[in-house]
């Protein structure tokens, strides 16, 4: 019988190369000392063939990358010559199944409608990747189209990848609907990966999990061919086990694109987010602090990280939350109608392989593929969608013109003005909850990433410790652009908490004795 607090399973060493909890700092380390990029990506391949579909099986790798291998190979002979590319040069990472990669591989976003979208083209963000030197190890799970199909879903799930399994607790829920970037850097089967947002997609995998994760500023990364929800929302977002790593990732994603419009000032934000990252960041900086309520047991966690605010040097001032009566309304509103006109025209696109090429054909795809497409919840929200009347509808941009307004400057703009503050911090979510293909998701605690993922502003979480042995996040939330300013305020927080704390791949979270009993 297993105990809690057993470690369920620890990968076998391969040689002496060991990539468990090695940042890319680490990494680099190793190849300068010697270590080949190929025996590194090696090693991470050896990990999930352990660990993703056996032992713990947390089913959060959806692909690998048969050409993995020969782009660390080519990074290899890079660094032989002295031409290494940088940081990211020769480190594994692991990309979220709805952004495409020319490798051989299908972009799914989870749904077997895709399953042939072999598209053999990068998108924008992965090509700056690779020409930064990563190593695109393969694909993650993630919640099928990115958690949007359905009222009653299920985060994580996909028809394709399965469900992703929390390395924390398995039987809890990872979130979504980056779930596979989450549990798959958590269990160090990449160095890091990336995500998508349209609201809380990167942050809540990344709080679930234990990991940073980064909703840039709408507009710094590009879209351009990754399945899409939202074009006011989406974006890529990097996620990682400290704020550097996240920094270092987000330096090489950042660029303009012309294939995106709103990327069109990016130019002006690039730069190195991992340069002089320091842990006197807060220092006599005025932070807004909003008290959500929030399970009790979370609060003595909550307490600390504030405390280690005050101890990095911040000044604390209390905010009170808007009134945002509609917002959600709104929001979910927007999101339809963008929804169908954004994914037909990203189905436009693909290969001739693929047969759904509009939201209407994937939903009677699903409907004629219901015993594998649909066997835990249906798809109330593609249908909702499939009815809306196109982004140049009255009700649709009355609509956005209200989310923008709720969330920007009645929301988060007019926190920071009371507190004449540039950065604003409060839990990012509650505890995991338990997987349920029943009743579907069931949250509770709070929620911080509705207001930053509609205003397009920049969020960043930061682990605060475990509650009952699961991940805590603590946001920090800065307006547009201030993407600096949260990875800076992060990265103090984290030297002065350092509270990550590795997953043990428990059955159950180690909540304390009592279950059975005293005998």
């Amino acid at each position: 019988m297993l105990l809690a607090g057993t470690l369920l399973f620890a990968a076998p060493a391969i040689g002496q190369t060991t990539v468990e909890e090695r940042s890319i700092a680490d990494l680099q380390v190793d190849m300068a000392r010697g270590t080949s990029s190929e025996a590194i990506t090696h090693a991470y391949l050896a990990r999930i063939a352990a660990m993703d579909r056996a032992g713990p099986t947390l089913r959060s790798v959806i692909a690998i990358n048969p050409d993995a291998l020969a782009q660390a190979r080519a990074s290899d002979a890079r660094r032989r010559a002295k031409k290494a590319l940088g940081p990211l040069d020769g480190v594994p990472i692991l990309i979220k199944d709805n952004i495409e990669t020319l490798d051989p591989i299908a972009t799914t976003a989870g749904s077997l409608a895709l399953k042939d979208n072999v598209t053999r083209r990068d998108a924008p963000v992965v090509a700056n990747l690779r020409a930064a030197g990563a190593v695109i190890l393969g694909k993650t799970n993630l919640s099928e189209w990115a958690n949007i199909r359905s009222t009653n879903s299920m985060s994580g799930w996909s028809a394709i990848g399965g469900l992703v399994r929390n390395p924390y607790a398995l039987d809890r829920t990872s979130c979504g609907s980056s779930s596979g970037s989450g549990a798959s850097v958590a269990a160090s089967f990449a160095a890091a990966a990336l995500g998508t947002e349209t609201d809380g997609s990167v942050v809540c995998p990344s709080s679930m999990n234990g990991l940073v994760g980064l909703k840039p500023t709408i507009g710094l990364v590009s879209r351009t061919h990754v399945g899409p929800i939202s074009h006011s929302q989406d974006t890529p977002g990097p996620m990682a086990r400290s704020v550097r790593d996240v920094a270092i990732l987000f330096s090489a994603m950042v660029g303009a694109d012309p294939a995106d419009p709103a990327t069109a000032g990016a130019g002006r934000y690039a730069r190195d987010y991992a340069k002089g990252l320091s842990a006197g960041a807060l220092k006599g900086v005025r932070v807004a602090v909003l008290r959500p309520d929030m399970p009790a047991a979370m609060k003595p966690v909550y307490d600390a990280a504030l405390a280690d605010l005050k101890k990095a040097g911040a000044v604390l001032v209390d905010v009170e939350p808007p009134k945002a009566d509609g917002l959600s309304d709104a929001e979910f509103d927007v999101l339809k109608t963008e929804l169908k006109a954004d994914l037909d025209a990203y189905l436009a696109t693909t290969p001739a392989t693929v047969k759904t090429r509009t939201l209407d054909q994937v939903i009677a795809f699903n409907a004629a593929n219901a015993a594998t497409e649909m066997p835990f919840f249906g798809q109330e929200i593609f249908v909702m969608a499939a009815k809306t009347r196109g982004v140049s509808d009255a009700e649709y941009l009355g609509a956005r013109a209200k989310s923008l307004r709720l969330a920007g400057a009645e929301g988060i703009d007019t926190m920071l003005k009371s507190a004449k503050a540039t950065i604003l911090v409060e839990p990012t979510y509650g505890l995991p909850w338990l997987s349920d293909s029943v009743s579907g998701d069931h949250s509770t605690g709070p929620s911080a990433s509705e207001m930053p993922a509609v205003a397009g502003y920049p969020h960043l979480t930061v682990p605060m410790g475990l509650v009952k042995g699961l991940p805590v996040g603590l946001s920090f939330i800065a307006t547009a652009y201030g993407d600096a300013a949260v990875i800076e305020a992060g990265y103090a927080y984290e030297q002065a908490s350092r509270k990550r704390a590795a997953p043990r791949y428990l059955p159950v979270a180690d909540a304390g004795r009592g279950l059975d009993g005293v005998r």
